[in-house]
């Protein structure tokens, strides 16, 4: 909520003493970093989670076992 009331005079005192603190050279490697932190945030969220991998992972298994199994089974059947 104190968001909200945060007008244009505070926004630019704020940036005023941030330039302040950390001079003009160094402000650009501080949001090149925060642009790349955020970036990195983005796509953790993308990634799936360790429950879905495992589900994926035992799913391939399962589809590997399966075609092995049909594979034995033809050699079988054509030894008949």
């Amino acid at each position: 909520m104190i968001i909200c009331m945060i007008g244009a005079t505070e926004i630019i005192l704020i940036s005023a003493v941030i330039l302040l603190i950390f001079g003009g050279k160094k402000l650009p490697e501080l949001m090149k970093g925060m642009g790349k932190g955020v970036k990195s945030f983005k796509e953790g969220l993308n990634e799936p989670s360790e429950e879905e991998m495992n589900r994926l992972v035992e799913d391939e298994i399962q589809r590997r076992t399966n075609i092995q199994q049909s594979h034995t089974d033809k050699d079988s059947a054509n030894e008949k």
